[in-house]
């Protein structure tokens, strides 16, 4: 709950924090084998991360992306569907909360509070925040240049995509099947039931997650 020092954060295409980290686990450790998971906006920043450059650390030998909106402005329209109105109430409470801190912790930024305060949607948050803090055109040019679609060709790597078919937090350009047949590194799964990072397998059973073993199995293909 802390908040850091600087006027940004993160956001959906910000890779440079996964490489910090890699660059420190191995600086310090002697890690053989490492896996990247991410889950959601995560998973975007994962397959960006591993698509957008030649991966440096060889330690990295597969990865994983789990209900992962890989076409940014596909899934802000998703999400604008009214059985997602629960949710992007949710997301918009905290996220303005969070860009209105820190528009009066730094008054003389670009940032407006007020514009902040007002958005509706994600497109009003991301053309308020997002983009000024970033320096991206707009809400639209950010969710381009951010989307990690564009980037799949480049993944080098076993990586996994898990995505299912009922997650309204996706449109149908967030499933690289296409990309998938060209690049062989890669592995979309699409199960018809799972939900946005759901997959329960029980009603009542605990740590019964069949994404869970569905990820385990794969490392243990690739390491």
């Amino acid at each position: 709950g802390e908040d850091n020092k600087h006027i940004y954060a993160y956001n959906s295409g910000k890779t440079d924090d996964l490489d910090t980290i890699l660059e420190y686990l191995t600086s310090i450790f002697d890690y053989k084998n490492i896996a990247l998971l991410g889950y959601s906006m995560g998973g975007n920043i994962t397959l960006k991360y591993l698509g957008e450059q030649a991966l440096k650390f060889p330690q990295v030998k597969c990865a994983i992306g789990v209900s992962v909106p890989c076409d940014l402005e596909g899934s802000s329209q998703a999400l604008q569907a009214p059985e997602n109105r629960l949710y992007i109430l949710r997301f918009l409470k905290t996220l303005i909360q969070k860009g209105v801190e820190k528009a009066e912790k730094y008054p003389d930024s670009i940032l407006d509070a007020n514009a902040i305060r007002k958005s509706k949607n994600f497109i009003d948050l991301d053309n308020a925040l997002t983009a000024p803090l970033f320096g991206f055109k707009d809400a639209f040019d950010y969710w381009r240049q951010s989307s990690s679609k564009q980037f799949l060709n480049g993944i080098s790597i076993p990586t996994l995509v898990l995505s299912a078919l009922d997650d309204t937090f996706l449109s149908e350009s967030c499933y690289p099947i296409e990309t998938a047949k060209t690049n062989l590194n890669l592995y979309v799964e699409t199960p018809s039931y799972g939900g946005h990072v759901g997959f329960n397998s029980a009603l009542w059973q605990q740590s019964n997650h069949w994404s869970e073993r569905r990820i385990f199995e794969f490392i243990k293909s690739w390491t």
